[in-house]
């Protein structure tokens, strides 16, 4: 676990989360411009490089690509308005949220291709490494995947499939694959390789270099359901798939057929006990 003391007692840092938060426009409306700080856009200077160098030898060919095609700045902090302009070939637009959000409500923004973003900045002293979702993960993670048609396709499945399944461990079940793939997906190079691209891993530096050490085990809807993870250390298991075609393919098919029966169903099956 990687604990951010300084952050924790910066009472700078977050006052000016504070601020963050009051002024998120929230879901459905346009994002209300930022004036960030000279010191935030160092941190986006600092990290954004960093994974970008990472990114030529440890993410597949596909996120190369949408990175090229997106061009988001390495110097400073994005508008968001700036990068919805950036994904019109996938209709996608961000829109400001003060933190995280109810499930329903950030899935089913991706079902409408909306995708609610934060706008504060991970605390300097720890760049490469952050817990929660700020605007660095947000945008260069998911604003990236996002000008891929068929990852931005595979937002809208996700997004689909959690408003159709409204039972909790059904709901839970789609959201913890969600996290094994959009969030940390990898593949297995013909090379023996592991590739990221999932947006936690690309928009991490701590996760990158951990690839070569993590436990990377074949990609399967069902363990991957079920597998504990937390939000507050680097990944010590993954799912990879042949290619990144693989993994679309896979993830999906099980987004677009997924319904609270079959979720249930799967759940039965692997743990009685969790399903009532």
């Amino acid at each position: 676990m990687i604990v951010k003391t300084e952050a924790a007692t910066d009472a700078a840092y977050w006052s000016r989360r504070a601020w963050f938060e009051a002024h998120a426009a929230g879901a459905g409306a346009q994002p209300v411009p930022v004036d960030y700080l000279d010191e935030e856009h160092a941190v986006w200077a600092a990290v954004v490089p960093a994974l970008h160098e990472r990114w030529e030898r440890l993410a597949v060919p596909e996120v190369l690509d949408a990175a090229r095609s997106v061009e988001l700045p390495h110097d400073r902090v994005p508008q968001l308005d700036e990068v919805t302009e950036r994904l019109t070939s996938t209709g996608f637009r961000f829109e400001a949220v003060a933190g995280l959000v109810p499930v329903d409500t950030f899935f089913g923004a991706l079902a409408d291709r909306r995708f609610l973003s934060t706008q504060y900045l991970r605390h300097p002293s720890s760049p490469l490494y952050t817990e929660e979702p700020d605007v660095v993960h947000e945008v260069v993670g998911h604003g990236t995947l996002l000008a891929d048609s068929g990852l931005a396709s595979l937002h809208v499945a996700a997004g689909e499939a959690i408003l159709r399944c409204d039972e909790p461990a059904a709901r839970q079940f789609v959201a913890d694959v969600f996290w094994f793939s959009v969030e940390f997906g990898v593949v297995r190079a013909s090379d023996g390789t592991t590739r990221a691209w999932g947006a936690g891993v690309l928009s991490s530096v701590a996760e990158l270099d951990h690839l070569e050490r993590v436990t990377v085990r074949p990609i399967d809807i069902d363990e991957m359901g079920g597998q504990a993870y937390r939000i507050d250390q680097v990944q010590p298991v993954l799912f990879g798939a042949e290619s990144l075609t693989h993994a679309i393919d896979v993830v999906g098919t099980f987004f677009e057929a997924a319904t609270n029966e079959n979720v249930l169903r799967r759940l039965q099956a692997q743990r009685p006990s969790a399903v009532a």
